[in-house]
């Protein structure tokens, strides 16, 4: 199996690290709005992976996190004029009926970032100890000139990473940092905001370095794969490395490094800030979750890509057509040639070709295969578990 690795930006045979089991963590939401199209996208690429990693006998822990603690959180529920905690639960709940609609396989692991604060307050103490970190009036920063490694996953120059730092949650101008890259890992907090105790007093995790602790509960302190949207590699992902390499001194954190384009909408990168959002609950009113999953799958998942509704309708001609023949589909799992599952496994194993694959589902229609990728057909591998909740 070949995968594309961002670390090296090669593709490579993909090995675990240790015999053949296979951890694997994907960042997930942030509660503060609607699942749209480009959540959707990412979270079926990795469904899909883990489904297909299952299939060729790997055993697999997936774990994928909650960011239910983050400034974005608070500024969206102010603007609501909702508190952050019942404002985030909503879009948590929402987010969570959305994934099962769309015939998700649950993760091993769905952590929230609140329920990993100890582990976090421990790894923040260490970092400080070892003189990664500093403090300033109760906050801590992570110092980067510390890490001479820091931007080698994204491969921007210093000026690039600051200018892009402003635009994704840093503050290069903060007077309080040492350097204008350095990252928060714990911030001070009001008593209207989330805060927990700490040697430095009342606060909250910052972003990055809830991730690098939930990686380090659930899975250890190296891991296989790291997914996530290609927009988290600067600075969410190059940040993870450097305080994760940090703590425990252990090289590579992740193996291997796994990124989903972008989804494009009006000729914008489909985002919370421009409001072009395609939202899945809407979608899910008028095309079932087999067409929207068709959908996203006919576009490999490195490959910037354009949604048009025109896509969708034709998807559900298709999904349609399977389901009017599904009696002839069942008997074709007893009668499928074996060739037809070689092809499967060498499109899958050349870096996820999913679109090359519904291609040759159109020609020679399979449950097994449907099932593999996740589609609803009745007798599918949603209604199991591959793993444990």
């Amino acid at each position: 199996m070949k995968l594309y690795n961002s670390r090296t930006r090669k593709i490579e045979t993909f090995t675990p690290l240790n015999d053949n089991t296979v951890k694997m963590y994907v960042c997930g939401i942030t509660p503060d709005g609607p699942t749209h199209l480009g959540h959707a996208f990412t979270y079926t690429v990795f469904d899909v992976l883990y489904r297909y990693l299952h299939y060729k006998h790997f055993k697999v822990t997936y774990t994928q996190n909650l960011t239910d603690v983050d400034n974005e959180i608070l500024k969206r529920s102010s603007s609501a004029g909702e508190p952050w905690k019942p404002f985030e639960r909503k879009w948590s709940a929402q987010f969570l009926k959305d994934y099962r609609v769309l015939n998700f396989l649950m993760p091993d692991h769905y952590v929230k970032a609140s329920d990993t604060v100890p582990e976090i307050i421990k790894m923040v103490k260490v970092l400080q100890e070892k003189g990664f970190a500093y403090e300033v009036s109760g906050n801590i920063y992570f110092n980067v000139k510390k890490f001479p490694n820091y931007g080698k996953l994204s491969r921007y120059n210093w000026d690039q990473m600051v200018m892009i730092a402003a635009e994704r949650g840093g503050a290069p101008n903060n007077p309080e940092q040492k350097n204008p890259l350095d990252f928060v890992l714990w911030q001070r907090s009001s008593s209207e905001e989330p805060r927990w105790p700490s040697p430095w007093g009342w606060g909250r995790p910052g972003w990055h370095i809830e991730c690098s602790a939930m990686v380090r509960r659930y899975l250890g302190t190296q891991i296989d794969i790291h997914g996530g949207g290609h927009d988290l590699i600067f600075p969410h992902h190059e940040s993870e490395i450097a305080q994760s390499e940090s703590y425990t001194g252990k090289k590579p954190y992740v193996n291997f490094w796994l990124h989903t384009a972008m989804v494009m909408y009006e000729g914008e990168k489909m985002s919370k800030s421009l409001g072009n959002l395609v939202i899945v609950s809407e979608l899910l009113k008028k095309y079932s979750a087999n067409a929207i999953r068709w959908v996203l799958l006919s576009h490999h998942y490195r490959e910037p890509w354009e949604f048009r509704y025109e896509e969708l309708i034709q998807a559900e001609k298709i999904v349609a057509k399977f389901k009017s023949a599904k009696d002839s589909i069942s008997s074709n799992v007893q009668t499928s040639k074996s060739s037809d599952f070689e092809t499967f496994k060498h499109l899958m194993d050349d870096d996820m070709n999913t679109p090359a694959v519904l291609k040759m589902l159109e020609k020679t229609p399979s449950i097994k295969i449907m099932d593999s990728l996740g589609f609803a057909t009745g007798d599918s591998l949603h209604h199991k578990r591959v793993g444990r909740r």
